[in-house]
């Protein structure tokens, strides 16, 4: 057994009390749903579970499928871990900006339903305030990419920060779904890759009133989401449930919801 692996093992008997059994999937379609089991803000409300399609990764995934080098950051010791701020595994470095909680909530479509995916992965990553991605425009730090497993109820959480907007893009978070923590560490394909966007209003308050995020402000002026040519072609409705849900914590960050949904 690796080193990562061996780590990740531990890891993972201590996040967790106890997992639900999952077998092997074969080919899943998937996207980003919202539960019939209430509603969110700024937009997030349906009756029935909706999937969008899957977006490009990007240049900067670091998962081991494309990218300079064919940088790999899911096969590190520490990958499993909620708090995504800071750099782990050797490498310096912490991203600063406003603290964002994301609860993500997976869940299965099949049949219209909205089931809970226990034991199902997501690896999550994003730019920093600056709209610098780790490991690629900053290779001395890997902050802001981490890898969670779902627990009973299907939920998930990052700690991270709101993320800046850089030229050419409206504010965006990657992420990635796995079938489980081992099948992402191991190598095995991601089921789903997509991308959630955040809300203009809570960006641009973000954005005019830290200095950390530089020229997020502009760029966010520049290219609504409306001309992103990630989210631009989604209907109205598909794009509310593309969009984190963004609540202020009191504590001056923010508390995100999120649902992603698989054909499962």
């Amino acid at each position: 057994m690796t080193e990562a692996a061996s780590q990740f093992a531990r890891d993972l008997a201590a996040s967790r009390s106890r997992r639900q059994a999952l077998g092997l999937l074969g080919t899943a379609i998937g996207g980003t749903v919202l539960t019939a089991c209430g509603s969110r803000a700024n937009g997030q409300g349906s009756a029935q579970c909706l999937a969008t399609p899957a977006e490009i990764a990007g240049p900067f995934p670091a998962d081991g499928t494309q990218g300079r080098g064919g940088i790999n950051v899911l096969d590190k010791v520490g990958i499993l871990r909620s708090d995504i701020r800071s750099s782990f595994a050797g490498l310096e470095g912490t991203a600063e900006g406003v603290p964002l909680d994301l609860e993500i909530a997976l869940v299965g479509t099949a049949g219209g339903g909205c089931a809970p995916l226990a034991g199902w992965a997501v690896y999550l990553w994003q730019n920093d305030a600056r709209g610098e991605y780790s490991l690629y425009t900053l290779p001395e730090a890997n902050y802001l990419r981490g890898l969670q497993q779902s627990g009973d109820g299907g939920t998930l959480r990052f700690r991270t920060i709101v993320p800046g907007c850089y030229g050419g893009r409206y504010p965006h978070i990657h992420f990635e779904v796995f079938s489980s923590a081992e099948a992402a560490i191991s190598g095995e394909p991601g089921l789903l890759v997509s991308q959630f966007a955040l809300p203009a209003a809570e960006c641009r308050a973000v954005y005019a009133a830290d200095q950390q995020y530089g020229d997020s402000l502009r760029n966010l002026e520049r290219l609504p989401i409306t001309r992103d040519f990630v989210f631009r072609d989604a209907s109205a409705e598909v794009l509310a449930l593309q969009t984190i849900a963004l609540e202020d914590d009191r504590t001056g960050g923010f508390r995100g919801k999120a649902t992603v949904g698989l054909a499962y």
